[in-house]
Formats: structure tokens, sequence, C-alpha cells
């Protein structure tokens, strides 16, 4: 009996699987420059068919500390920020964090996806080959 119920039990998990994915248009070097703020972009595609798309809160995260974003012009799918990077530091490691919203039964419910880890290295003005 136990058998013939085990693979029902997993259905949903199949089912539910890794519905987000992310694509990190930056470059993965960026040279230094003055104001220590590096331009960041992702994109997100999903099949979750019951995401919410307007509730989409995308926030840059480094260690702790995290950065919002704002939607590219022209885009639906696209997400730009500022990454702060001290003087002192040459590379930052960065993830992409994003809480959403999805169709539930009854009211909508919350949810995140948090993207791999990216690095990020700033070399210094002259050496960019």
């Amino acid at each position: 009996m136990l058998k013939k119920i085990l693979p029902l039990l997993f259905l949903p998990l199949l089912m539910a699987g890794c519905t987000a994915t992310f694509t990190n248009l930056t470059p993965k070097t960026q040279v230094r420059n003055d104001n220590n703020l590096y331009p960041v972009e992702v994109a997100l595609t999903s099949r979750q068919q019951t995401l919410l798309w307007d509730s989409i809160r995308p926030r840059i995260m480094v260690g702790n500390d995290f950065y919002d974003m704002r939607p590219t012009l022209m885009m639906t799918n696209r997400w730009e920020g500022l990454l702060p990077v001290p003087a002192a530091t040459n590379t930052v490691h960065y993830r992409y964090k994003f809480d959403f919203k999805y169709n539930a039964l009854g009211a909508p419910s919350a949810d995140s996806a948090l993207s791999p880890e990216y690095v990020l290295r700033i070399i210094e003005k002259g050496t960019e080959k």
C-alpha cells in the first residue's frame, strides 16, 4: 500500500520544481569609478503561472545588506540597480533576491526566490584589457 501512495506524496514537489530562472546581465569585471557605485542588471523568467508580476520587489543582497532595484525601462522582466563597492575592495560577492506574491486559495501568498551567487571584480583604470 505504501509503495502505491509514496509517489503521490512527491508529486507536489516535482510539479513545483524550480520555477524561477535568473540571468545576470552584469559584466563580471568593471573599471573602478569615482563614486564606487557599479550598475548591475538581472532578468527573471518564471514558469509559475500564479506569480503576480506587479508585486515583485527585487533587491541586491551583499552579505546581510540589501539594495533596492528598479525596473529597466521598456522591459517587463528586467531590473537594474547600483551596487556599492568600498574603494579598498576589488571583489564583491552578491545575489539577487526577489520577494513576490502569487495567487493561492483565498488571498495572495508571499514567497521569495534567491539567485545563485555572482562575483564582481573591480579593476583599476589603465589595467583593463
